[in-house]
């Protein structure tokens, strides 16, 4: 058996590709073929589980682990004709190297994300519930590392394999935690700041403790060893916190905002990324080591880091980052946690690791006077694993720290901390809700015109912030009615990217003045133009995030609109405007956004379809000069858009002209009656809101009504068309009356109603921009409804008021 052993253990090299099978090779047996096929199984499996785990809310980690352990030893393995075939000892070499290329840069991913500079403002209760986070359990580590020893692990070095318990036990996934939080909707509540901020620092001495567990772990008998590896590992940390950032930050300043990145920065950066994980693996502590102070290293504000994360991302964490996951369960093999004395331990390690973590950060989390659900939510969600704990629990392994059993028992542990964490803090955590106490103002057409307006407007990104910021200036009325505050929320959409932290960074200032004097003004030019604004004009401005998946992202907006008590929502709609001026879809999962929104609203909802109003720049008050047309033909969102109109013609810049269609008699004939008696009606209401209308309207000049006698929607267009001069058309998204059904009965997009398709439509020559207003009502009517369904067609419908 022993002249055996050396043909097993050293298998014959494989070759790189086959000549193919009609020459009578087996790609099986050859190492690229093999390797395309791993990687698509795996990818495969991976996201199926993904999707199967979704329901349930879990972090893709989980199903990753899992499917490493499916191909592994634990259950497909278990055919070894499948095991040989697809993943035969000889390829392990080409596997592991491919998998741990992966490692490496996702490392330094999230190097790149982890924020020093935030690290160091971290604040005193979140520095101490880091602490208590490591301490408690990492004690609780070396106690059991005793009785694994004295069991399932007798033999092994005493030193590494203690501090290896610690740090396993005493570990915070910091970017799976981030996924968590941001599924769960907390990332930028309290608990989910404080979260974040302790497992930053967790993170950083988790590292610090690896680092020391490694240099332990050499196979050299001398100490002298690794002292001297500890002592060139802290050299190396040095020379790069000293020499990187200088050329770092000279590469940002050359890649300004809004340009292309030089493809030479990237590659230089990727690069040195490897150069210092080479350095790092002859040092003798891991390559990865390199790779993370690299991107620590590297600045965080500027398109420069971003442009890395764009480039690196999709193809580590998609394709190479889960071989890791299937490295690890090809040595997981559940079956050799057997008998009551394995199981025994495997709960003895689950219950240290969960009593640890929680007691320990709950205890401190009371002492620091937080309330105890917000702290028993603290302490479950730092007891999140994850990559970063496979990461110890592979090298241990590598390192003949932890044996086959200890391993097992290790991953079931961290598979179920990281497994319960979604559902337990579901379960125990109860954000407080808004009050259900109906707020009083939720439209624009009110009782009381002169009560300060509350507004939320949403945008996706910097393209369309200007028209945004000049519709807020033509909507802030005069100071005598109280004034305009405008809550302008970043929605960001929350993808199967890995990379949710950076998203953190963006949503720490969640709720503060983007005006700051304590802090360095963020570059970023959507807060740059927001602050100018603010500084400005006399409108209060409140920034806050939605960071969401877009099917979910509606009840950020309405949350929001809830606890700001806001009377009226502005949407970016789903369309920008090209060169050609035409109107090209951006994306079409924002429409579904804005139905969502709609149909469920706690206020009035207006569209804002951007044609570039005032231009590429915020147009200061004394220079604005806009006319305003108002499209009137009656019904609810009418009167909004109409009441919404006679707002903006107080700003003294603002010409309003209102059009109000009335249908021919020649036309009508029979079917237009008017009981003006009956105040209930909609006619009645309509000639009540415009009787008020014109009332304001005498005097002024710079409002103007006039009434149109139109047969059908050939002279409806017709009219339309004359207001050439026109900056913006405001209208009512679903009109009511006999005119309405004259209109296009084809519409694209239902949600903007027959008037807003019409004005959208590529065959309507106009630069206006177009603001559809949706007036609140406690229940939308059959058609409104209908109107937000997909694939319902509502125009034959007769358009019935609630």
């Amino acid at each position: 058996m022993a002249a055996i052993a050396p043909n097993m253990t050293c298998p014959k090299p494989m070759k790189a590709t086959s000549n193919g099978v009609f020459q009578g090779d087996n790609p099986l047996d050859f190492a690229l073929p093999l390797a395309i096929i791993q990687i698509v199984l795996v990818v495969v499996l991976t996201r199926v589980l993904a999707y199967i785990l979704k329901p349930l809310r879990q972090p893709r980690v989980i199903a990753e682990v899992i499917g490493g352990i499916l191909l592994g030893p634990s259950a497909l393995g278990r055919n070894q004709a499948f095991l040989h075939a697809i993943f035969p000892p000889k390829s392990l070499t080409v596997l592991d190297t491919l998998a741990n290329i992966g490692l490496l840069f996702f490392l330094f991913l999230v190097g790149l994300e982890l924020d020093l500079k935030a690290l160091r403002r971290t604040g005193k209760k979140a520095g101490c519930i880091a602490l208590a986070g490591i301490t408690f359990p990492f004690v609780l580590g070396i106690g059991t590392s005793f009785v694994l020893r004295a069991t399932v692990s007798q033999g092994v070095q005493q030193g590494p394999f203690l501090i290896f318990m610690g740090v396993a036990l005493s570990i915070t996934a910091f970017p799976v935690l981030a996924r968590i939080l941001a599924e769960l909707k907390l990332l930028t509540t309290d608990v989910g700041r404080m979260a974040m901020s302790a497992a930053a620092v967790n993170d950083v001495a988790a590292w610090i403790l690896l680092a020391l567990a490694i240099a332990m772990s050499g196979t050299g008998s001398s100490p002298l060893v690794s002292l001297w590896v500890l002592l060139c590992g802290s050299l190396f940390v040095g020379f790069c916190a000293f020499a990187a950032p200088p050329v770092f930050k000279w590469m940002a300043r050359h890649c300004p905002e809004g340009e292309p990145v030089n493809e030479l920065y990237v590659c230089a950066t990727l690069a040195a990324v490897l150069a210092a994980g080479l350095i790092t693996d002859v040092i003798g502590i891991h390559a990865l080591f390199g790779a993370f102070i690299v991107g620590v290293l590297i600045p965080k504000e500027g398109p420069f880091a971003g442009a890395l994360v764009e480039k690196v991302e999709d193809l580590i964490s998609g394709l190479f980052l889960p071989l890791y996951f299937v490295s690890s369960g090809l040595k997981t093999n559940v079956a050799t946690i057997q008998g009551a004395q394995s199981w025994g331990l495997l709960v003895l390690v689950i219950f240290n690791a969960c009593f640890g973590k929680i007691v320990g950060t709950v205890g401190v989390s009371m002492a620091c006077k937080i309330p105890f659900s917000e702290a028993l939510t603290l302490g479950f969600l730092m007891n999140t694993k994850g990559l970063v704990e496979l990461i110890v629990l592979n090298i241990g392994k590598d390192r003949g720290v932890l044996n086959d059993q200890t391993f097992a028992i290790m991953v079931m542990m961290a598979l179920f901390t990281t497994f319960i964490t979604t559902p337990v803090v579901i379960a125990i955590y109860k954000p407080a809700k808004i009050a259900v106490t109906k707020y009083k103002h939720r439209r624009i057409q009110r009782d009381s015109p002169n009560a300060k307006l509350k507004m939320l407007t949403c945008f996706y990104g910097s393209k369309n912030i200007p028209s945004l910021i000049n519709l807020v200036e033509a909507s802030r009325g005069v100071e005598k009615k109280g004034g305009l505050t405008v809550y302008a929320m970043h929605l960001m959409e929350l993808s199967e990217r890995s990379s949710a932290i950076r998203m953190v960074h963006k949503a720490r200032k969640n709720g503060l003045p983007f005006f700051n004097k304590g802090e360095d003004s963020d570059a970023n030019q959507v807060v740059v133009a927001f602050e100018t604004f603010q500084q400005l004009s006399k409108v209060s401005i409140e920034p806050t995030t939605a960071i969401s998946a877009l099917p979910t992202m509606h009840e950020d907006i309405i949350s929001s609109a809830k606890s700001a008590r806001a009377a009226i929502i502005v949407l970016p709609f789903h369309k920008h405007l090209r060169l050609d001026g035409h109107l090209e879809t951006t994306r079409s999962e924002f429409r579904s956004v804005n139905r969502r929104v709609l149909e469920h609203a706690p206020c009035s909802v207006a569209i804002l379809v951007d044609r570039g109003l005032g231009g590429s720049s915020h147009v200061s008050a004394s220079n604005v000069d806009y006319t305003i047309t108002v499209l009137f033909f009656g019904g609810h969102d009418d009167r909004e858009a109409l009441a919404y109109g006679t707002r903006m013609a107080d700003h003294p810049g603002i010409n309003l002209v209102v059009y109000r269609f009335l249908v021919d008699p020649e036309v009508a004939g029979k079917t237009v009656t008017l009981d003006v008696d009956d105040s209930s009606t909609p006619e009645a209401a309509d000639e009540e809101c415009l009787s008020q209308f014109k009332a304001k309207q005498e005097g002024n000049e710079s409002i103007k009504y006039e009434e149109k006698i139109v047969k059908d929607a050939s002279e409806i267009t017709e009219v339309i068309k004359s207001q050439n001069l026109c900056n913006m058309f405001v209208i009512g998204r679903i009109p009511e009356g006999q005119l309405v059904a004259a209109l296009n009965k084809k519409q694209e997009c239902p949600e903007l109603g027959p008037v807003g398709n019409l004005l959208t439509a590529p065959e309507f020559s106009t630069t206006a921009s177009v603001l559809v207003v949706q007036q609140y009502r406690s229940k939308l009517s059959l058609t409104s409804l209908k109107s937000l369904k997909e694939g319902q067609d509502y125009t034959n419908e007769a358009y019935d008021s609630d």
